[in-house]
């Protein structure tokens, strides 16, 4: 048993390791998920694009999120406070409040992102193949409705206009070809 233990509190995980999902211009990469941390938390790597709205406005139900910001600028409404995130910054969104989360720049940003306790990390994962490609065809709102009731998630889809419009962010954006795997990709 102890020689497990020291083989998971050696683990490194590279720029090129973790599960990479793209949900248009918002890249995820699974760094450590609740499997590895007994369900206490998981940690993923968020690629925003530029203009880019990463997450309309939210509420989380079981879970808070901690954003901790590496590259560029991560704009974020936490209930009616507009507040902007720079590298070194970090935000926290508790459980039971909406917030929303973008890039407003013409820049790519890279953040951090904890989910505590882990599971909805997963949301990611289910919700990528239920997102048709931009402007080609229509989104099942039946499935995808099963998928945010399965995290507790309730989405304010109505918001999507009026972030765009106050941030000058550009919605439904083809995917960029790189996955996000390291620090250096350009998220297009």
């Amino acid at each position: 048993m102890s020689e497990l233990v020291n083989q998971r509190a050696r683990r490194v995980l590279s720029p090129e390791e973790g599960e990479p999902v793209w949900l248009r211009k918002l890249g995820i990469r699974f760094m450590i998920g609740g499997e590895e941390t007994g369900g206490n938390f998981a940690l993923v790597e968020y690629l925003i694009g530029a203009r880019a709205l990463a997450a309309p406005m939210h509420t989380h139900e079981r879970e808070e999120e901690y954003t901790y910001v590496l590259e560029g600028e991560v704009g974020v409404q936490i209930g009616e406070e507009v507040l902007l995130a720079q590298p070194g910054d970090l935000v926290f969104k508790p459980r039971g409040v909406p917030h929303a989360l973008w890039n407003a720049t013409d820049e790519p940003a890279r953040a951090l992102e904890m989910i505590s306790p882990a599971g909805f990390e997963r949301y990611f994962a289910e919700l990528a193949p239920l997102l048709p490609p931009a402007n080609q065809g229509p989104l099942d709102e039946e499935a995808v409705g099963a998928v945010r009731e399965k995290y507790g998630l309730e989405m304010d889809m109505g918001s999507i206009p009026v972030l765009a419009e106050r941030h000058g962010l550009v919605v439904g954006a083809p995917p960029p070809s790189e996955t996000p795997t390291s620090p250096g990709n350009s998220l297009g």
